[in-house]
């Protein structure tokens, strides 16, 4: 048998797998920081198209409410690996922002762009609304569990001991695990028959895929894109310095818009095949499960880890942020349907927010 030497030039993002070892030639090498974030974030794609490859093999057995559960899981594995790591090094605030970017960077960007590029190809694109509705109220619920502890510990500090501070936080986070518990029993279990797909979906053609196989190209390719994003997060704040970005922007934005890129490729990739239920799945199922399930997970886990405990306290226009989001989100996929400005309506306000933050100054 001969090499088809036509087939291996052909472009492919195959050849950004290239940049894993050159990510970590360029960090034993003490490269800067800038060469480090992007090679790392040139090899996070490859990475998520294997994600997005397994994860719709996966759901030829289990369905796309399923799958779309597995993406939302493990694309958000290198966000929980890449706190962890920044909560061990006493980093809370950035934990803090990068979780929030994560929530503004699933629902505005990565569903902005599946309604956009998805709009493109097909002129309006159907969706199960009580699936879109049960999303949305989570959000709301969502806003709910960030708002109640961080109003408390801005209106007692100084005024009630920290114990009770953190005490309140621990009962939250169990609270937020117990609601995401019976948040999958709800969708998966008793009440499954409400949320099938109503989208274009394709029967698949030919012999099914190997299922365990792509359980393990799903599990390998999750472990790869968290050993990269955890680069990329070491790297990332030399990056801003160099390039004059505010820290703001960078957790809140960057690291998200890097972090989440799995779950964007993945939500992009279904849309255009027209199965927006399982990209609604992918974007909003993630932004639930961050909070309701990453979030506590880390809080629960500060206990552990010796220093001071992770607290559930952000910014009141981080609050805002996101509730308007949860708004805009259940305003938009109210009627069950999308075209492509409803994409391009999305897209607006994370740019707007986006700049905001790029132009914020550091308060140190």
């Amino acid at each position: 048998m001969g090499i088809d030497l036509k087939s291996l030039l052909k472009p492919s993002s195959d050849w950004l797998f290239l940049f894993i070892p050159i990510t970590l030639w360029l960090e034993h090498a003490g490269a800067s920081a800038p060469m480090i974030f992007f090679s790392a974030a040139l090899a996070i794609v490859p990475i998520a198209m294997l994600i997005v490859h397994s994860t719709e093999q996966v759901a030829v057995h289990t369905g796309d409410a399923v799958g779309g559960l597995l993406n939302a899981t493990f694309g958000n594995a290198p966000e929980l690996i890449i706190s962890m790591v920044a909560l061990r090094a006493g980093m809370h605030e950035l934990v803090l922002g990068s979780l929030a970017g994560a929530v503004l960077a699933n629902a505005l960007f990565a569903t902005g762009l599946s309604f956009l590029l998805g709009g493109l190809r097909k002129k309006e694109q159907q969706f199960n609304p009580a699936n879109a509705r049960l999303l949305t109220s989570m959000m709301l619920i969502v806003v709910v569990s960030l708002m109640v502890p961080s109003s408390f510990y801005r209106a007692f500090e100084g005024k009630v001991d920290e114990r009770v501070i953190a005490s309140l936080n621990v009962w939250v986070a169990a609270l937020l695990l117990l609601g995401y518990a019976l948040y999958l029993v709800f969708t998966l279990g008793t009440h499954k028959h409400l949320f099938q797909a109503v989208g274009g979906s394709e029967e698949h053609q030919g012999p099914k895929p190997s299922l365990p196989k792509a359980l393990v190209l799903l599990v390998l390719a999750s472990v790869l894109a968290a050993w990269m994003s955890e680069i990329l997060v070491g790297a990332a704040e030399g990056t801003g310095e160099v390039l004059g970005l505010s820290q703001a922007f960078i957790g809140m934005v960057l690291l998200a818009l890097v972090g989440g890129a799995a779950e964007s490729f993945s939500a992009i990739a279904v849309a255009r095949k027209d199965k927006l239920d399982m990209s609604l799945g992918i974007t909003m199922g993630s932004c639930v499960q961050i909070v309701l399930f990453v979030t506590p997970v880390l809080v629960l886990s500060s206990l552990f880890m010796g220093g001071a405990p992770l607290l559930i306290r952000f910014g009141t226009g981080t609050i805002v942020a996101v509730l308007l989001t949860a708004l805009l989100a259940g305003s938009i996929t109210a009627d069950g349907r999308s075209q492509w400005f409803k994409g391009v309506q999305l897209l607006m306000v994370y740019a707007v927010i986006a700049l905001l933050l790029l132009f914020m100054p550091d308060l140190k």
